[in-house]
């Protein structure tokens, strides 16, 4: 009777066995479920990057599109002559006027920028917005406008622009915009993000304007 019951029990080392194997199973489990984790907050800032960068583009298209030939500087030229600022373009920095977005605006147009500037990570891409009516250019980076970082962990972007020559050909794509009192054509913006990150297609934007805000520069090219 007293040999049965021996044999019936666990020793000790068979109960440790058994807490060991349990902690690795506990282990191997709660990993599995902390990758899954990890795994589905990743796929979700993918997904939400994806999406910011999609919103970006559309939002950049809708208001570049819709610039308008109105003059946000007046200057005297040496001649007497009025020197009007249209559209200030260059490789890192954008000014145009356009409406804004309804739910955005205020009533009538504003002047616009798109700026790339350092960032604690790479570049940013940074939207300022002020109303055309009493805006000037000492007044460009006051406190009232409104400032917004479009894009951030930027490697490398720039603008560039196309236009008309004198003979009314389709210049080339370049860095600078020569003459600010009028329009170019197109303007183009390219992104590019750390290897791995979403990628950011090639933008080629379109003026929906009349043609004569658009005059050939050829002539003004220095």
């Amino acid at each position: 009777m007293r040999a049965h019951q021996r044999q019936a029990g666990f020793t000790l080392l068979e109960i440790i066995l058994v807490l060991v194997l349990l902690s690795l199973l506990l282990a191997a489990g709660f990993g599995g479920i902390g990758a899954s984790v990890r795994g589905m907050r990743a796929g979700e800032a993918a997904i939400d990057r994806v999406n910011k960068v999609r919103t970006v583009q559309e939002f950049l298209r809708h208001q570049i599109s819709r610039t308008l030939p109105f003059p946000y500087n007046q200057t005297q030229g040496v001649q007497g002559q009025l020197n009007r600022e249209i559209f200030d373009g260059r490789g890192n920095f954008m000014r145009f006027v356009a409406p804004m977005p309804g739910y955005l605006s205020h009533g009538g147009a504003y002047v616009q920028t798109l700026e790339l500037r350092p960032g604690t990570d790479g570049q940013q891409l940074v939207f300022t917005t002020m109303l055309l009516n009493g805006f000037s250019m000492d007044k460009s980076g006051a406190k009232d406008a409104d400032t917004v970082v479009l894009l951030d962990h930027i490697v490398e972007a720039k603008f560039s622009y196309r236009g008309l020559d004198q003979q009314g050909q389709l210049m080339n794509w370049a860095d600078n915009w020569p003459d600010q009192s009028s329009t170019p054509l197109m303007v183009g913006i390219d992104v590019s993000f750390a290897p791995g990150q979403v990628g950011w297609p090639s933008m080629a934007i379109a003026l929906e304007m009349d043609s004569t805000a658009q005059r050939p520069i050829g002539g003004l090219v220095r």
